[in-house]
């Protein structure tokens, strides 16, 4: 049993974080802010916290994304998976917008990563303690 649909979702979210990274070069280039400068209007202040929210998340999504695929399911990670992808981006288009509106995506994305971590801890428990 292989891991490909969880490996599309990898490269879906690393293409989602590339657009990310993408618009705060964007942004550096539209308001002047040279590196390593992080300050400037909200517009750039909102980008750049997109970007920085994303990394923090994903130090808690690959892993959870990987170990339920492997312990639990490779079709349930990838689908929790492609929820966190699209909540991210959700996430991204609300702040972009206004930082208010970005509470819909955050919320989803973090139950996407809980629902991912709940199935590796029914996957180990399985596992560990077969009945």
């Amino acid at each position: 049993m292989g891991s490909h649909w969880t490996a599309w979702v990898t490269l879906a979210a690393l293409l989602m974080y590339a657009w990310v990274l993408y618009n705060v070069g964007k942004a550096r280039g539209k308001f002047g802010i040279h590196a390593p400068a992080c300050d400037g209007p909200v517009e750039f202040l909102s980008v750049l916290r997109v970007q920085a929210n994303t990394v923090e998340q994903m130090v808690a999504f690959f892993p959870a994304l990987w170990t339920c695929a492997v312990f639990y399911n490779d079709v349930f990670a990838a689908v929790c998976g492609a929820v966190w992808v699209i909540a991210r981006i959700m996430y991204a288009l609300g702040y972009y917008q206004d930082p208010k509106k970005r509470s819909a995506g955050f919320t989803l994305s973090a139950l996407a990563i809980f629902a991912l971590m709940g199935g590796t801890a029914f996957g180990l428990i399985v596992r560990s303690f077969p009945f």
